[in-house]
């Protein structure tokens, strides 16, 4: 008779439990449309593993009209170029992704840039079906309450930039002494290059891969803007273009 009283109790608690989880989970999600966040998950790894060694940890959070025109650029033009207009997913490169890693033992991934704040902002780095399940649901989430503006900048801030570094203002004091706002269109697709594996991507010396990553980042500035000069205006477009077909 005990045991019967047992688990209807626990059961009714775990389920408070879980409301509350649900409940504080969501709230934090809405908090983060205004307010960033104090850290992640991958900081906190990049933080640890950093212990023992005459290496720092830097993180320096910089508003979106606090960062170089062309390093949203580089990061768009590298990064997801249909940013500006899907709704959180790539769907034909998910396709070709697929079918890739389905031929090669490299593995290649299909990320879009809400994605890949969905997964640095709230989950861990990996791969499985549980993080990727819920990667999907924080990805839909972020674009109904955050917006694509909201996103970037959040992208550009929690992006790892380098050992131990995160975000494009600590990578550009970092590397080049100067502030996010200060980057010119050459160092902006540097540490962009460095985006896929910023440990072994290294910035400054350069290594081989990132300097080969610049030059083709470089191009795809310049096939989305036909001129690099005009890049501040072409990246305010893409920042406001979801805003304005919403309403």
């Amino acid at each position: 008779m005990e045991l019967k009283g047992i688990v209807p109790r626990t059961w009714k608690k775990l389920r408070r439990v879980l409301l509350i989880l649900f409940i504080a989970h969501f709230v934090y999600l809405i908090l983060l449309r205004w307010v960033n966040p104090p850290i992640t998950i991958t900081m906190i790894s990049s933080w640890v593993s950093l212990w023992g060694t005459d290496k720092h940890f830097h993180k320096t959070w910089a508003d979106s009209e606090d960062i170089s025109q062309y390093a949203k650029l580089a990061v768009i033009a590298s990064e997801d170029q249909l940013f500006p207009d899907h709704d959180g997913f790539d769907f034909k490169s998910i396709e070709k992704a697929m079918k890739h890693n389905q031929k090669s033992k490299k593995i290649r991934g299909a990320s879009t840039i809400s994605q890949q704040v969905a997964k640095n902002v709230f989950l861990w780095q990996g791969r499985s079906w549980v993080r990727k399940g819920l990667e999907v649901y924080f990805t839909f989430m972020i674009e109904k309450l955050w917006g694509k503006k909201r996103i970037l900048e959040m992208y550009m801030n929690v992006a790892q930039t380098g050992d131990g570094i995160f975000g494009f203002e600590a990578a550009a004091q970092q590397y080049y002494h100067k502030s996010a706002a200060a980057l010119n269109r050459e160092q902006a697709a540097m540490i962009t290059a460095a985006l896929p594996n910023p440990v072994k991507y290294t910035v400054n010396p350069p290594a081989r891969i990132t300097s080969w990553r610049q030059r083709r980042i470089l191009t795809q500035m310049r096939n989305l803007t036909g001129d690099p000069d005009v890049a501040a205006l072409v990246v305010a477009k893409l920042e406001t273009k979801k805003t304005s077909k919403r309403m």
